[in-house]
């Protein structure tokens, strides 16, 4: 229909059809998003593209001019795969250096974590990727479009839609879930690896700091502690916890990126086993409280054993149990009198002594009392006591008063393959809480726990040792917090723990304290405050004494 000139009246145009709609059209942008599917004979083609208003022009329909057709919502544009040539679109915007999976994953809006979406841009998270979602939202808003779902380990590209299948973010995925092979587990305590994070600083997979968020390096002794116990640091590493508890995935998980050979930087952080810890424990144990590392290592191992299948009442029953638990032959009788020279002759022969047989995961060794007083040539400034003497404590001999019972232990067979010592160095009463300071002198290689075991001879041969090797020693620093008042310095003493773990491949020794780790010399062990040691026995002969090389055999 040609336009009305002015001169023309509109009575004579009123036969005539109205224009079509001015719409805008999309065909050929509709046509090119259209999914290619393959005919009989394989070629690509693109099927028609189906719009309602194309084929009512062809029919000579005319359509009709509504206020509904003017308002109508377009459906966002979503891809299914990415358009030809341009698979890697987007790729080059992905930031290495801001990624960090060790935090809790919950969408920074909406705190969920169900559907977990980290951006790779700038390392947040976001709740789903559809045209609803947080993440949509954050593509269009920001201009970030790689992202990646912290659970399928799958990448996407918003605000389309459509997954990359690329060789480029293998190294990410990774990270974020490190994976191992049995031959790959087998090699960490034989050879040796250095790695080399993105800012090109060395470090040794399993020997690597972790962050102290606040008060919580209680924690981060005892996780180092753990993950260098061979039998459970393998189980984590190998086995599949999708349907296991949250504790013991998360655990899992975390043990998985300390002996990680590809990280990106070189420490991790145990903010997402936290979380779910302080949830676990009623808030007993946090992030910005300080606690008991001892206490903690019960609690921890105790769950763990429920959450890997454990029974509260069959010995045995999970991996925690045949790894750390032990037997204990028990001894105790009413005090009828007090104790003499005699008094341990009297303890054998009393008829009313009860004897029964305990379980235990951890021992707890007691430190004598400190002396009051320097003796004369001032050598009693810092006490210092053998282990051995502290192990005395369960010959079957020593005799000890306790609620007016006294008892005597000792250990019986089969010893447990780790063995999990406390030292005991605090105590409180009404008043006050005191801290002993007495060191702990020991040998890291060859510990001899023979004379404090009940002899079994099916179990194990009489007479012949038995040994263990110290795999980790946890060490109590006191620290004395500054307050400048009246131009002095004046606080209280804070509680710092650091660990102190053996690299088998090397036979060195490493100190690893928060965010610190270096190596340190096996002789210097024990001049700190023991507080939590972790041995491994032995099978084979016992290392040469110190000072004596091999010499040469005789003809």
């Amino acid at each position: 229909m040609s336009k009305r000139q002015a001169s023309e009246a509109l009575e004579d145009l009123s036969g005539l059809e109205s224009p079509a709609s001015k719409k805008s059209r999309f065909d050929d942008y509709n046509k090119s998003l259209t999914p290619i599917s393959a005919n009989e004979n394989g070629d690509e083609q693109q099927e028609p593209a189906r719009e309602n208003g194309a084929a009512n022009r062809e029919e000579g329909q005319a359509d009709e001019f509504s206020e509904e057709d003017e308002v109508e919502e377009k459906a966002p544009i979503r891809q299914a795969a990415p358009t030809a040539g341009y698979d890697d679109l987007y790729l080059d915007t992905i930031d290495r250096n801001v990624l960090d999976f060790d935090f809790e994953k919950l969408c920074s809006v909406t705190l969920s974590n169900i559907n977990v979406y980290a951006c790779l841009v700038c390392g947040k998270y976001f709740q789903g990727r559809g045209p609803k979602s947080h993440a949509y939202f954050h593509a269009l808003e920001e201009d970030h479009h790689v992202f990646i779902n912290m659970g399928t380990q799958k990448v996407y590209v918003l605000p389309e839609g459509y997954e990359v299948k690329s060789k480029s973010l293998d190294d990410i995925k990774y990270v974020s879930d490190p994976r191992y092979t049995p031959p790959e587990v087998a090699e960490l305590d034989r050879k040796h690896r250095t790695s080399w994070t993105l800012a090109g600083k060395e470090y040794t997979p399993g020997f690597v700091g972790m962050n102290n968020i606040k008060e919580n390096d209680y924690l981060n002794v005892v996780v180092q502690a753990l993950s260098h116990v061979s039998p459970l640091r393998n189980l984590f590493l190998l086995g599949d916890f999708s349907s296991a508890p949250e504790l013991v995935k998360r655990t899992s998980i975390l043990f998985r990126k300390i002996w990680n050979p590809r990280a990106f930087k070189s420490h991790v952080s145990p903010h997402e086993l936290l979380k779910k810890i302080s949830l676990r424990s009623n808030k007993r144990f946090t992030l910005t409280a300080q606690s008991d590392p001892v206490e903690f290592l019960s609690w921890f191992l105790n769950h763990l054993h429920l959450g890997l299948g454990g029974s509260k009442t069959k010995p045995g029953s999970s991996p925690i149990q045949r790894i750390f638990q032990g037997k204990l032959k028990v001894e105790s009788q009413a005090v009828t009198a007090r104790a003499d020279n005699l008094d341990r002759l009297r303890f054998e022969e009393a008829a009313d002594a009860k004897v029964d047989v305990a379980r235990f995961l951890l021992l707890t060794l007691d430190l004598p009392p400190a002396p009051l007083f320097q003796d004369e040539q001032e050598r009693n400034i810092i006490p210092q006591v053998p282990l051995t003497t502290l192990l005395a404590k369960y010959n079957g001999v020593s005799a000890q008063d306790l609620n007016a019972q006294r008892r005597r232990y000792r250990l019986m067979h089969p010893l447990p393959p780790f063995l999990v010592l406390h030292v005991k160095r605090f105590s409180k009463n009404k008043f006050v809480a005191e801290r002993n300071p007495t060191i702990v002198t020991f040998d890291p290689r060859g510990l001899d726990v023979s004379p404090y075991v009940e002899p079994d001879p099916a179990q194990h041969p009489p007479g012949e040792p038995v040994w263990y090797d110290l795999v980790a020693n946890v060490v109590h620093e006191a620290v004395r917090a500054k307050e400048d008042v009246a131009d002095s310095a004046v606080g209280e003493e804070r509680k710092t723990w650091k660990v102190q773990v053996r690299d088998k491949a090397t036979d060195e020794w490493v100190e690893a304290q928060d965010l610190f780790v270096d190596k340190i010399r096996s002789e210097l062990l024990y001049l700190g405050e023991s507080y939590l040691q972790v041995w491994e026995r032995r099978t084979g002969t016992p290392p040469p004494p110190p000072g004596k090389g091999k010499g040469k055999a005789r003809a």
